[in-house]
């Protein structure tokens, strides 16, 4: 018996997505997005993704049963199940039922009661989305660009490549341009054991296939940086329709058809306890296993592709749909056959 599945996730953002880090800091934007601290490549941090996940699966049960109660009081499980935890005696909100039934408690953990007793960490982790592929304007059009870095999430040895030249599956007369940087066009060898296979597998779309080049590490950290879309945004003074003197801001953010990817860990929930009591699916006595705990997961995908992750979601920001879903040990097995 499986301790853990890990299952495999890309996505394609259908709007810009930003994550933001908080605060904002002298330089070329106001707002910034998260970045990895050793690449600085962006992320989006896997404490945004579980948060997004929760939120979104409490409203898919919350419409699957709108009337829940617990123990004879009405106990809904958006906002209470979604939220911090805690109630608050000045407000409606009772906070986690922490039930052994509740699906959204049990795959996302509950916090501790006003005692500091009971508590449980939940049975789905996540890990940061990675870019995976980075679109880029070219004098051909968009391009898709990766690194062994980023290959590495999906396959494993994809060795260093030349540092100065974009990698394609034919060498190419021309050099060609990744926003403002020219590359000589090399011929990339295996392409399609190396790079389009395994990206086919992820669920990548053959229009974004037939437009993939792969950079260096180091390059590759250079264009995203170089190509994040930048907006800015301005507050409106109501009494003369003109922009508020002082109020205007700048923020980035990862573009439309970036792909990401991102992988979810289901424990076994026959190995933990809720209260003393084994996890079971939803009202029923059935004692929950690994499939079920990613069903509940799954359940917010179609919610993250029209209400979306990050902020600035009221201004065409934040839709991700998800590609492709399935677990590695899966995927071996089909490669096995």
């Amino acid at each position: 018996m499986s301790s853990y599945r890990v299952y495999q996730q890309t996505g394609l953002a259908l709007d810009p997505i930003h994550v933001g880090t908080g605060g904002a800091r002298i330089g070329r934007v106001d707002l910034t997005i998260v970045r990895d601290p050793a690449t600085c490549v962006p992320k989006i941090p896997g404490s945004s993704l579980a948060g997004v996940y929760r939120t979104y699966v409490a409203m898919a049960e919350h419409e699957r049963n709108p009337n829940r109660q617990v123990n004879g009081e009405p106990w809904p499980y958006y906002p209470n199940c979604a939220g911090l935890g805690q109630a608050r005696e000045d407000k409606e909100y009772q906070g986690h039922c922490g039930r052994n039934n509740c699906p959204v408690c049990t795959v996302f953990g509950f916090a501790r009661g006003r005692d500091a007793s009971g508590g449980f960490a939940g049975l789905a982790a996540f890990s940061d989305a990675h870019v995976l592929l980075f679109p880029v304007p070219t004098r051909k059009g968009p391009f898709w660009i990766t690194c062994p870095m980023a290959m590495r999430l999906i396959v494993e040895g994809f060795t260093e490549i030349d540092e100065d030249a974009l990698h394609r599956p034919q060498e190419e007369t021309k050099p060609l341009n990744l926003g403002w940087l020219l590359l000589p066009v090399k011929a990339l060898d295996n392409w399609d054991e190396r790079v389009d296979r395994p990206l086919r597998d992820k669920g990548i779309p053959d229009y974004i296939l037939r437009r993939v080049g792969v950079v260096s590490d180091k390059l590759f950290t250079h264009i995203v940086n170089s190509n994040l879309e930048v907006r800015t945004s301005v507050a409106i003074n109501p009494e003369t329709g003109a922009a508020e003197e002082g109020a205007l801001f700048s923020y980035e953010a990862l573009p439309r058809a970036t792909i990401l990817y991102w992988e979810i860990i289901c424990r076994n929930p026959q190995h933990f306890r809720v209260d003393g009591q084994p996890v079971v699916v939803r009202d029923s006595n059935r004692q929950a296993t690994i499939e079920d705990i990613y069903e509940v997961v799954k359940e917010a995908h179609p919610y993250l592709e029209h209400l979306g992750i990050g902020g600035m979601g009221t201004r065409g920001m934040g839709r991700l749909r998800v590609l492709f879903s399935e677990s590695k040990e899966e995927r071996a097995g089909e490669e096995v056959k």
